[in-house]
């Protein structure tokens, strides 16, 4: 029991129920009152949500709202240890916190990313989604606790994150300052997959989204499921996924009962029920603050907070935009350790701390209370080369030019034009001995983490791993926004995945960082920076894939995801190629199948993959040094 009860902390931790700074649960009684209720829907559903109020009745509250699938009842008998930050806290807000339809204590049936219906209407019954249903918690809340002024804001990390965006779209009045953090804005382009690869990592969460409670309750009603997955001891995740074979062997073995499962493995390609998932299209019409957190280093939900913010801002060009992109893995800024590191690299003291109390505790502040000044950025992003902040007025930033590198012979990358565009790379790339997407062992675990900043040299003495690097910089380097890795390629099979890494390289007589064991050797460490998964097939169209032609030269276009990195100089710039990335992306059988999740064992080959020198990966481009912002910020709120 108790190893049951360590794996669902676990799976809370790995989802989205970050730490915050903890508020001492005295704190909290000496300064607020507890209440739960459950709020009507419009279809007669209620939704059990929990309000702390301010004892102190001199002067009116704004709403703090914070809808979830991870239980709201941990939030009750004063413990609020998880959100919001401290700062936020101590300043006074109406704290609600929501179990959204069908989790936990609230009415209803569950269902992930719920369609967004356009236009709903309060008075249809039937119009129903995660933005009616908000819209129904604020009329609720603002008609009927006391003392608030009329303001509401929302929050949320991860799957809240989804919730918060998804509440942007015919927003209740009220709402005046939405914050959707590593917020999941399409399922099969984050989260459960990465541009239509599925990560396999991912497995056991299935169990907390797949299966419907019994009725309210405020126990976690999926153990057993996840005892499952998780009864047989796996030190080594690798040597675990690659025993249970096609994923066909965990639909029979864990998730033959799995309503998400089974909906994930009909659905392997961007059909209609991916596509009314994603909240996207429906970011329209917002006219209120959008602050959009992410952090670099999240190998769950990077996409969802660059494309949300991106999607704002083109469409509502008088919402109050803004987008926040730090050093964090998923939600790390949600939680102080004193020294921020990722994985072996440090990039300074206490820097969530720094963003709770001087950009979120301002940004609410200001737009719920009136309080302060706001002169935040338009896009204030951290530089994970020169580990400091920078503001720009756009992002990504409108005076950048790109820059494209071309793979040469003997590993050479060059800069700005082909070296021989004639050239021709191969490797063999064999499913049943794959690349490990990290240099450490690891075992069984959600979304990894540690890895979006890891030593690729491991990788890079792999025969099935193509690396290419620059000579050492004799001047820095910033790329900052969007990548594009634009290849040609060939095969010997149908179908093959595609990981292309972007990657720092440290000069040999790098220092060591404190914070690390004596193992772990700076000089040459090869960081990566920016990483992403192609499903081949999906080339052309993701909604109808194709198989490759053997042999045939085809074009792979496709996004790597935002970045903020200056190479300095004495530092190399690397890019590696490669077809497999295990567990932390399924397998391809490399033989065209309809559908990966039922595919033989049979149907998984040896393919050799080849990359023509007229290939390319073009990135945001140099940009003029924008003076780095300190915290606090210039004018910010102070305690």
């Amino acid at each position: 029991m108790k190893r049951l009860f360590s794996l669902l902390a676990l799976l809370a931790v790995s989802l989205g129920s970050v730490t915050a700074q903890k508020v001492d649960s005295l704190y909290m009684r000496t300064h607020y009152d507890l209440a739960e209720y459950h709020i009507p829907m419009r279809d007669g559903a209620e939704l059990f949500t929990v309000v702390y109020t301010p004892k102190d009745n001199s002067r009116k509250y704004p709403i703090l709202l914070n809808r979830t699938c991870y239980n709201a009842s941990g939030y009750t008998d004063y413990q609020v240890s998880r959100y919001p930050s401290d700062f936020l806290i101590r300043d006074g807000y109406i704290l609600a916190y929501q179990d959204v339809r069908g989790r936990y204590m609230s009415d209803g049936t569950f269902d992930n990313m719920t369609p967004n219906i356009p236009g709903n209407d309060p008075s249809n019954p039937n119009d129903i989604d995660e933005s009616s249903d908000t819209y129904d918690t604020i009329e609720w809340l603002i008609n009927h606790i006391g003392n608030n002024n009329g303001r509401v804001g929302m929050y949320g990390v991860s799957y809240p994150g989804f919730y918060t965006a998804a509440a942007l779209p015919d927003a209740h009045p009220a709402l005046k300052a939405s914050s959707p953090q590593a917020p999941i804005s399409d399922f099969f382009f984050d989260d459960f997959h990465h541009q239509g690869a599925y990560l396999e990592s991912y497995t056991a969460a299935f169990a907390v989204f797949g299966y419907q409670k019994p009725g309210r309750t405020r126990d976690d009603w999926f153990r057993d499921p996840i005892m499952r997955f998780y009864g047989e001891p796996a030190s080594d995740g690798y040597d675990f996924y690659l025993k249970q074979g096609p994923l066909k062997n965990i639909t029979e073995k864990y998730h033959s009962d799995n309503f998400f499962w089974k909906q994930i493995t009909e659905h392997p390609n961007y059909d209609d029920f991916w596509q009314k998932r994603s909240i996207l299209p429906h970011l329209r019409g917002i006219n209120h603050a959008v602050m959009t957190v992410g952090g670099w280093f999240d190998a769950e939900d990077l996409y969802g907070p660059l494309n949300i913010y991106k999607t704002v801002e083109a469409n509502n060009p008088k919402a109050k935009n803004t987008i926040v992109m730090g050093p964090w893995d998923h939600g790390g800024w949600a939680r102080e350790r004193g020294q921020t590191t990722h994985n072996h690299i440090y990039f300074g003291d206490s820097i969530s701390t720094g963003y709770q109390r001087d950009v979120e505790r301002r940004f609410f502040n200001y737009y719920l209370k009136d309080e302060g000044d706001m002169t935040l950025p338009e896009a204030f992003m951290f530089d994970t080369g020169t580990k400091e902040w920078k503001s720009f007025d756009h992002w990504p930033p409108r005076e950048v030019a790109p820059v494209s590198f071309y793979f040469g012979e003997n590993g050479e990358l060059s800069v700005g034009k082909p070296t021989d565009e004639k050239a021709v790379f191969d490797y063999v790339s064999d499913p049943a001995k794959p690349v490990p997407y990290t240099s450490q062992t690891e075992g069984l675990t959600f979304t990894p983490r540690r890895f979006m900043s890891d030593d690729q040299r491991e990788a890079s003495r792999r025969p099935d791993v193509l690396t290419f690097a620059t000579e050492p910089l004799t001047d820095p380097r910033t790329i900052a926004g969007e990548i594009l890795a634009k290849l040609k390629v060939s095969m010997t099979g149908s179908d093959a995945d595609f990981i292309v890494k972007l990657i720092d390289v440290y000069p040999p007589d790098h220092p060591k960082y404190e914070h690390n064991p004596d193992n772990i050797v700076m000089g040459g460490y090869q960081q990566l920076v920016r990483s992403e998964v192609f499903r081949g097939r999906f080339r052309n169209s993701f909604e109808h894939p194709e198989p490759f032609v053997p042999g045939e030269v085809s074009d792979v276009n496709f996004r790597l995801q935002d970045v903020l990195h200056t190479f300095k100089p004495g530092h190399r710039i690397m890019i590696q190629i490669h077809s497999t990335w295990f567990p932390y992306i399924d397998r391809n059988p490399q033989q065209y199948v309809d559908n990966i999740f039922q595919a033989e064992a049979s149907d998984f080959i040896k393919s050799t993959i080849s990359i023509y020198g007229g290939s390319s990966v073009e990135a945001g481009g140099s940009v003029a040094e924008p003076a780095p912002v300190a915290l606090p910020l210039e004018g910010a709120i102070k305690d």
